[in-house]
């Protein structure tokens, strides 16, 4: 049995592996593109190892996903040359009638026989980036969290007495708001106080740590933060989410990549204008729109970029501001990449003389 299936894997051009959480579908071609082998394997490190370690290095093709990154990963450490396809890609899959784990493996591993293109592979960033981004969404998980028990706390004040809590910042609401609280929520409510404080005792400590990572393993993330308007977490996840700057050909192609660019769809004389595509990363894209909001903003400071999106925001009727915030985080995407890029010193008037 191992000798046929040594033969089969020598003669293998493609594998087609659809990755599920507990198992995942393997199927294997041949170079003539019949199909070798079909089965099923563990969604393990253990089992992957032991599945496709001894195999003769082949092509695998599998849909990005919440197990992609390793999966990819250990695939490569085992020689093998690995293809992500954008899931938005696939449309053979995602549409097809005859939807199931067997099918979809066969599928992904015929596509990538044909053309790799065709499912506009995906580079997953390196296990370390994905850790220490991890720090950053687990920041904005907690301040969502904090958001949404600040507003319950002022909604139960509110629908039980009529009165509402003062005015005042997150970070010290669950101080000044405690002591407006009727007598008789302090049961109810004082929990939640208690919970919004450890919240936001939890956020300034991740907030240490990532000026750590920054001084310590990102200082090219300090070259970002000489635009105005960009800070710690912005600068840091634009480098964790890009991973390496020399993986875009042009700078252009990063406000495509954060998914801040308007979407097509031509069709003879019909060319019609559409919202941005929204690809990519949603957490760093957030982030790129509120700093232009602050660049925009009355405190944000005098630059090329500032004049040009309040150019922007005069010139485009009833949702010009709007259009101009994304524009200009489109173009800050561009910048900040630039700069990454080629180190150079941020001036922000281009057209006066440096200092």
């Amino acid at each position: 049995m191992r000798a046929s299936t040594t033969s089969q894997e020598s003669r293998a051009s493609t594998v087609g592996l659809d990755l599920g959480d507990r198992t995942s579908a393997v199927c294997i071609l041949s170079k003539a593109g019949e199909v070798l082998e079909t089965g099923v394997v563990r969604t393990t490190r253990e089992a992957l190892e032991l599945r496709f370690k001894s195999a003769d290095p082949v092509r695998i093709v599998l849909e990005a996903g919440p197990q992609s990154p390793w999966t990819s990963r250990l695939l490569e450490s085992l020689g093998h040359d690995v293809i992500v396809a954008n899931p938005h890609r696939v449309r053979l899959i995602a549409e097809s009638r005859r939807k199931d784990d067997r099918t979809d493996a066969e599928t992904l591993a015929r596509l990538g026989r044909v053309d790799p293109s065709l499912l506009a592979p995906i580079t997953h960033r390196s296990e370390r980036c994905q850790q220490d981004l991890s720090l950053l969404r687990s920041r904005d998980a907690l301040l969502s969290s904090r958001t949404h028990l600040i507003s319950h706390s002022r909604g139960v004040v509110k629908a039980a007495t009529g009165e509402r809590l003062p005015a005042c910042g997150s970070t010290v609401f669950h101080s000044k708001a405690l002591a407006s609280v009727p007598e008789a929520l302090v049961g109810g409510l004082g929990p939640v106080m208690a919970a919004i404080g450890t919240l936001t005792q939890c956020v300034r400590g991740i907030d240490r740590q990532v000026d750590r990572l920054i001084a310590e393993r990102y200082p090219e993330a300090l070259l970002l933060q000489q635009v105005g308007g960009v800070g710690p977490l912005t600068s840091l996840a634009f480098v964790l989410t890009l991973g390496d700057p020399a993986r875009f050909t042009s700078s252009r192609a990063v406000g495509a990549y954060c998914g801040l660019t308007p979407g097509r769809r031509q069709s003879g004389s019909r060319d019609p204008q559409l919202r941005i595509t929204k690809a990519g990363d949603g957490y760093l894209r957030r982030l790129l729109v509120q700093s232009a909001h602050y660049i925009l903003g009355h405190f944000g400071p005098d630059c090329d970029l500032r004049r040009w999106g309040l150019a922007h925001a005069a010139s485009g009727g009833k949702n010009g501001k709007r259009r101009a915030v994304v524009a200009v985080a489109r173009k800050l995407a561009v910048l900040l990449h630039r700069l990454w890029l080629t180190g150079e010193v941020y001036r922000p008037l281009r057209d006066e003389p440096a200092a």
